[in-house]
């Protein structure tokens, strides 16, 4: 029997209107939760088969976009807020109900799409991938959610900051409270700084490039992309920030791999590290976690200008591919192998700079990858942490005496940063690497507010980059 059939009597069916943007929107939610992907991996392909099939132009990519990544950093708030207008525990609401309440309250909540036209397309898209029985939930939802704004709900379901200001700062700027506990710790303030990274996380990052050294200048790329489209980094003289939307790999740069796009806090890692003062040889370099390529291809352009050689070292197969993709064209000697870089090929104590960018929770890209807020448990430090002092000793085997070794992460979690430099520094563990600090602070020249040192912790909020983390090490016996 057909829906209409089912119907009573004399009631005409009307089909739901299916709706493109929303129904991309919510097909990239759907993979988010399910798969476990990313919706920076996922989005690209399913907007890019969208604009072939003609469906889409360039305002329906950017409402989409924003409907992705703008509920998913607002998802723990949306959470908060939807659990205060059902009569029943959120986790007993099925997940893809959650995600076109959750794609509905942020168009009424977060975006200036109108009232009407926000619940009635919700209700819409809940017809087409729901059907007509949960529409009519999602549409008593929707109308509650819609009688007062953002802070009116916040103010209602947030606890005050006086009871609980952890909990507080977790719906308010949508983190959760675990993460906003050991952003805290990492950052050691007040309020106002803790709340401002939390703001910043839920802000959409510019998209940088890195003009590559030897093959194309920022002077040069800034040319090709005019005046409208392109300014200079902030602090590092290959960094080039793209003022209009659009798709990095339709620029030729880009394309030909003269540029590519890479955010400027690890542009100014791998420039610390290629920048530190030696004594002696300064000929062989070593990126022993060099997936999926971007520090690697900015070291390797670096190491050509210098007749340096790099090796780049790649546990994945698959990243490996990555970066011998970003490689390609880099005018000097460099090599690309799949190894684990705590059981290492290579013999002790022959290189002269050696980069870890250690595997990690990736708490300092939560703007680029709003969805891990909510991935990530406190469990995984557990599990990151042996694998990091293991690629931290092995790395500092690898350089020879005199060398550095720049120990990287991308979280500013202190147990995944000083907390294992510490560590290795003085044998908790294992026996004490014979390694002394080097001051990191300048090695990037320009660059303000960088801490009390000798490591370095970049911050979205004071820097506009992710919260990359660096230490630098020379080896002394």
């Amino acid at each position: 029997m057909n829906e209409q059939a089912r119907r009573s009597p004399g009631k005409s069916y009307r089909r739901p209107k299916k709706d493109p943007v929303r129904i991309l929107a919510f097909e990239a939610l759907r993979a988010v939760d399910e798969r476990a992907a990313y919706a920076n991996l996922v989005l690209p392909p399913l907007l890019k088969k969208a604009r072939e099939t003609g469906d889409f132009d360039a305002r329906d990519a950017a409402l989409a976009t924003e409907l992705v990544y703008g509920t998913l950093r607002r998802q723990g708030t949306y959470d908060a807020i939807i659990s205060a207008c059902i009569d029943r525990p959120l986790r007993q609401v099925d997940p893809p109900v959650l995600d076109v309440l959750a794609l509905g309250a942020h168009q009424l909540l977060g975006t200036r799409i109108p009232t009407h036209a926000a619940v009635s397309a919700s209700v819409e898209l809940a017809r087409v991938v729901l059907g007509d029985g949960r529409a009519k939930f999602v549409n008593a939802v929707l109308r509650k959610i819609s009688r007062d704004d953002l802070d009116t709900w916040v103010e209602r379901v947030a606890p005050p900051y006086d009871e609980d200001a952890e909990d507080h700062l977790a719906v308010v700027h949508s983190h959760p409270r675990w993460v906003v506990s050991a952003l805290w710790d990492a950052l050691g303030g007040g309020r106002g700084g803790i709340e401002d990274l939390l703001e910043a996380d839920n802000e959409r990052p510019e998209v940088t490039l890195v003009a590559r050294p030897g093959l194309i200048s920022a002077d040069d790329l800034l040319d090709t992309l005019g005046e409208e489209s392109g300014l200079p980094g902030r602090w590092s003289p290959y960094a080039v920030r793209l003022t209009e939307g659009g798709e990095p790999g339709a620029i030729d740069a880009v394309r030909e791999g003269l540029a590519g796009v890479q955010d400027e806090g690890s542009q100014l890692v791998a420039l610390a590290l290629a920048n530190a003062p030696l004594d002696g040889t300064d000929e062989r370099w070593l990126d022993g976690c060099a997936g999926p390529g971007g520090k690697a291809a900015l070291l390797a352009a670096l190491a050509a200008e210098r007749g340096a050689h790099l090796l780049a070292a790649e546990k994945q197969p698959h990243r490996a591919r990555l970066v011998e993709r970003a490689l390609a064209g880099n005018p000097g000697p460099y090599q690309v192998i799949t190894a684990d870089g705590t059981r290492p090929p290579w013999r002790p104590g022959v290189f002269d700079r050696v980069l870890v960018d250690v595997p990690c929770t990736g708490l300092g890209a939560l703007r680029r990858r709003p969805e891990a807020r909510w991935r990530r448990r406190p469990e995984d430090l557990e599990g990151f942490a042996p694998l990091q002092r293991s690629l931290l000793r092995e790395a500092l085997k690898a350089v020879r005496v005199g060398g550095v070794v720049g120990y990287a992460t991308c979280s500013p979690h202190l147990a995944e940063t000083r907390t294992v430099v510490d560590d290795v520094l003085k044998g908790r563990g294992g026996p004490a690497a014979e390694a002394e600090w080097v001051d990191a602070r300048p090695l990037m020249p320009g660059v303000s507010a960088l801490g009390d040192g000798p490591d370095v912790q970049l911050w979205p909020h004071v820097h506009g980059t992710d919260a990359m983390y660096l230490a630098l090490l020379r080896r002394t016996a």
